[in-house]
């Protein structure tokens, strides 16, 4: 709960920090920064204004980074008067005033950011430029001594710059890791008649190189999910879902065109364009929790079978999906996204971090995963091409194999590689859904 401050309170947390910084400046004998929020009126801190803090010492510590600058010591402090931040680096005062000034003035959130410099014998080093107004980017000091904006204001524009960053952060986050998904899936070696960085499976029409061109094209898309995700987060879930048809089929004109006609990442568009809505409508407190995104997905979804039947009407004999659907009961895709992905739960996910944890590579972890997702899905893209029955009979004998031995040597999956070639059989489906586990799997480790 958002608490208002007393002056008293804040100026001992003033007196406090001054005292730390002499400590701190007497202890090292080096520059020191000293970082806090820049936040009109009583109310000092917030889950948004921890969130803009946070995002600040993350851009600060990169930047260090880059630099090559040695951080000798660095704390926080998270109280009712504020985020505050000290940071002891061994670099010229000049440079670490430089750095501070590139992060207030080369980024929007920047502008909430106050970074003071010390030098070793505790002088501030001024900023050389004034820092600008908020509201009418004028002079900020010659607006604060005129009073030319009320305090609400000043409310009003902190809270819109907050929420745009820590959107901004969310939705490159949540993109960027889509993407390392699908490259990682990509990547896996070997899986069994698909697409990989041995050979091209079962696929004559596609190679590695189509599914890297596919994935890059597909940034955008994701991006654009979590946006709709949390536009329409205060809406009923399947709302969400409802509008995320449109950029959809974009995304596949998108693809096609990279790929020069070729279906690489259909099912992907689909199944990940879905988590990135998830994650658009979830807190990032959340993200950590792949049962919370899951289910957030088969709140987005429910009915979609049953609509998906009844708008096809007639036509639904014309889509090898639906036919399947219609003959055997096999729900495919949106079926699997209504139920909430329960193979990724139950056993892609658990099986992925399960040979992580036994020393595994991830990449022999994430192959391990791939078997055990298709042994426990109707994966459409098999029986598409060998029949239900061989998808059934490979269901079958994969769970035999995996009941054995649950983490199969990579020369194990490669005989398999080999009669799924033979066969022309590719488990495309089970692929989309091992991306869905790493992409799963990076949201638990993300910052």
């Amino acid at each position: 709960m958002e608490q208002a401050v007393e002056l008293s309170q804040v100026l001992a947390a003033r007196e406090r920090r001054v005292w730390r910084q002499n400590a701190l400046l007497e202890q090292y004998r080096q520059p020191l920064l000293s970082f806090t929020m820049n936040i009109a009126g009583p109310v000092k801190n917030s889950p948004e204004i921890r969130r803009g803090f946070h995002l600040g010492e993350s851009l600060l510590l990169g930047q260090l980074e880059r630099e090559g600058a040695r951080l000798l010591h660095a704390e926080q402090i998270d109280e009712i008067t504020g985020c505050e931040g000290l940071y002891v680096v061994a670099l010229s005062p000049a440079r670490l005033k430089a750095i501070a000034l590139d992060i207030e003035e080369g980024t929007e959130l920047g502008r909430l950011f106050d970074m003071d410099v010390l030098t070793p014998a505790g002088e501030k080093l001024e900023r050389g430029q004034p820092r600008r107004c908020l509201i009418c980017g004028g002079e900020a000091k010659a607006c604060a001594r005129s009073r030319a904006h009320g305090v609400a204001q000043l409310q009003e524009k902190t809270a819109l710059l907050l929420r745009a960053g820590i959107d901004r952060d969310d939705r490159q986050t949540a993109a960027s890791l889509t993407v390392r998904a699908l490259l990682y899936e990509l990547a896996t070696t070997p899986k069994p008649g698909l697409v990989d960085r041995e050979n091209s499976g079962s696929h004559t029409d596609m190679d590695f190189f189509t599914f890297l061109r596919s994935s890059a094209a597909l940034w955008p898309y994701f991006d654009a999910c979590v946006t709709i995700g949390r536009e329409s987060a205060a809406q009923p879930a399947p709302e969400t879902f409802a509008r995320l048809r449109r950029p959809g089929k974009l995304a596949e004109a998108d693809m096609l065109r990279a790929t020069g006609g070729v279906n690489t990442h259909k099912g992907a568009i689909f199944c990940l364009g879905l988590a990135c809505g998830a994650l658009g409508r979830l807190d990032r407190a959340l993200w950590r929790q792949p049962e919370r995104i899951l289910a957030e997905i088969a709140a987005m979804t429910e009915g979609a079978v049953a609509r998906e039947m009844a708008s096809a009407g007639e036509d639904a004999a014309k889509t090898a999906g639906l036919r399947l659907y219609q003959r055997h009961g096999v729900t495919g895709a949106r079926g699997m996204a209504e139920a909430g992905y329960p193979a990724v739960l139950q056993h892609g996910l658990p099986i992925l971090e399960a040979g992580l944890a036994r020393g595994l590579p991830l990449e022999q972890a994430g192959a391990c995963a791939m078997l055990h997702l298709l042994a426990h899905t109707d994966d459409t893209n098999m029986i598409s091409r060998g029949g239900l029955a061989r998808q059934q009979e490979t269901t079958r004998q994969l769970r035999a194999l995996l009941g054995e031995t649950p983490f199969p040597a990579p020369e194990t999956i490669r005989a398999l590689d080999r009669a799924y070639i033979a066969d022309h059989l590719s488990p495309g489906g089970s692929a989309d859904l091992l991306a869905l586990c790493y992409l799963l799997h990076f949201l638990k480790e993300a910052e």
